[in-house]
């Protein structure tokens, strides 16, 4: 697998794969056991300048070309994703550090995705719209943006970028991919070969592996790209969002959340653990919309936390090869460190530990905090890790203003047996997805997916996706003599 990760250790620019020139190397290691899986010499400003300009000088062409061509490309970059599935598999678990759960379901959406970019390449519409004019024809377009970056994260590197990267070529644009330095080969790469032999044409998907360190705002500044679409921090989302405000970019960004799964007084307890375990603690609860907080009525807070911690010291953490393993790695020791002092500082706030997770390297086991102080700061961060809060409440009422009470806004799920009663919480919920008698943790391609506050500006998915890569341009046709008043 080794000679996997050092055939795609390069860059991808103009349609061929070709060293960086920058002066420095990244090293991509597997988070689990600290194997160095490749060494990739940098891209710097000049190869994101190639990037965007081959990017530039192959979309027309290509946007004005046969939209069933296009649509061909993603059938086949389809069928080949079905056929490397176990490589691609072995692939995510080195670099990612994921489990075999976490590639099938990443590698399921991704496939998802691809099926709904092959209908995208025939999905915009134009329409005629009246005029009060007589004789005039109001056409509207519905054309390509021209050229989108793409900054993908390190959590779901391939189905991240792709959910991207597809739309916006299956629409007549062109792409640059700038993926995670963590994770360059799964998230940007691995991508760009797969297109590659698919037969998608030289130069109208380029991937650069980066970092900021040496290019600085070059991928988000540069001139060409009209749009740029980001998933990761709000961090850094609010920078990415400021620098394209100043230069009239649109952008799509996706960050971070701090997501609750409410468990009303009426609910199926079993279930709703089941949802909850998997909600908060899926790839190590590296998700944006993880269930970092649990949040259950006090009628039943007994019930459900004897249960939850129960499932909880269950989950076996360790090598993410293992088919039985549930839990691997967190991607770096940053990340671990993050963790383990978020958890110390909410006991040193007055948390209890019901489940007290150890770190080893990389390796962080679960853990379970509860009687948490309303002052604590872990309330309203986003923990990307194996952490989970239990959360008393009396009353709806309260359920609400807790939910609410975080800067974010991305996902969220509420329990009960009363459906109807769920879809009237969730109403009150300020989050741009909430699930009733579910996880907290789905994408569907169809639906428009995006946070509020915090969490993110803008939608992908379906037609929010035509709307993020595409603009509209209006012609009219005056037939006849058009009357002037001078």
């Amino acid at each position: 697998m080794s000679s996997n990760f050092t055939d795609l250790a390069q860059q991808y620019i103009g349609g061929e794969w070709r060293p960086g020139t920058g002066s420095w190397d990244i090293i991509d290691f597997n988070p689990y056991d600290g194997e160095k899986l490749a060494s990739i010499t940098i891209a710097t400003v000049d190869e994101v300048d190639d990037a965007y300009k081959a990017a530039e000088a192959a979309q027309k062409q290509w946007a004005a070309g046969n939209p069933y061509a296009r649509r061909a490309v993603f059938e086949k970059a389809l069928r080949l994703v079905e056929d490397r599935e176990a490589e691609i598999t072995d692939l995510i678990i080195a670099e990612l550090g994921g489990t075999r759960l976490k590639a099938a379901f990443e590698l399921h959406l991704a496939k998802e995705f691809l099926r709904e970019s092959i209908q995208l390449a025939l999905r915009p519409e134009g329409k005629i719209l009246p005029s009060p004019i007589d004789g005039k024809e109001n056409r509207l377009y519905r054309v390509p943006v021209g050229v989108v970056g793409v900054i993908s994260p390190f959590n779901f590197p391939f189905l991240l970028a792709i959910k991207s990267v597809a739309p916006a070529l299956a629409l007549g644009n062109g792409v640059v991919l700038k993926p995670h330095q963590n994770t360059p080969v799964v998230g940007g790469s691995l991508i760009a070969k797969i297109f590659e032999d698919a037969g998608l044409p030289g130069g109208l998907l380029n991937v650069v592996i980066t970092d900021i360190a040496e290019i600085g705002d070059a991928f988000i500044a540069h001139p060409v790209p009209k749009v740029i679409s980001f998933t990761g921090s709000d961090k850094v989302g609010r920078h990415v969002a400021t620098v394209c405000a100043s230069l009239f970019k649109r952008t799509v960004l996706e960050l971070g959340g701090n997501s609750a799964l409410v468990v009303l007084d009426d609910a199926d307890v079993d279930y709703a653990v089941d949802a909850a375990v998997f909600s908060r603690f899926v790839h190590q609860g590296q998700v944006c919309m993880a269930a970092n907080r649990i949040l259950v009525d006090r009628s039943i807070q007994a019930e459900f936390t004897d249960k939850f911690v129960a499932k909880v010291k269950s989950l076996k953490a360790g090598d993410p090869r293992d088919p039985e393993t549930v839990l691997g790695p967190v991607i770096n020791s940053s990340q671990a460190d993050a963790i383990s002092g978020a958890v110390e500082q909410a006991l040193a706030d007055g948390a209890t530990a019901l489940v007290h997770g150890t770190t080893t390297d990389n390796l962080v086991q679960p853990t379970v905090l509860t009687d948490v102080p309303d002052e604590s700061s872990i309330l309203r961060q986003e923990i990307f890790g194996p952490v989970a809060l239990l959360i008393p409440f009396d009353g709806e009422g309260e359920a609400v203003r807790l939910v609410n009470d975080t800067p974010y806004g991305l996902s969220g799920a509420v329990h009960t047996a009363d459906v109807e009663r769920g879809v009237a919480f969730a109403k009150q919920i300020d989050t741009g997805m909430f699930h009733v008698n579910d996880g907290t943790v789905h994408d569907e391609p169809l639906v428009p997916f995006g946070g509020e506050k915090h969490s993110g500006m803008g939608r992908l998915n379906g037609e929010t996706t035509v709307d993020a890569f595409t603009t509209q341009k209006w012609i009219s046709v005056q037939h006849g003599r058009s009357a002037f008043p001078f």
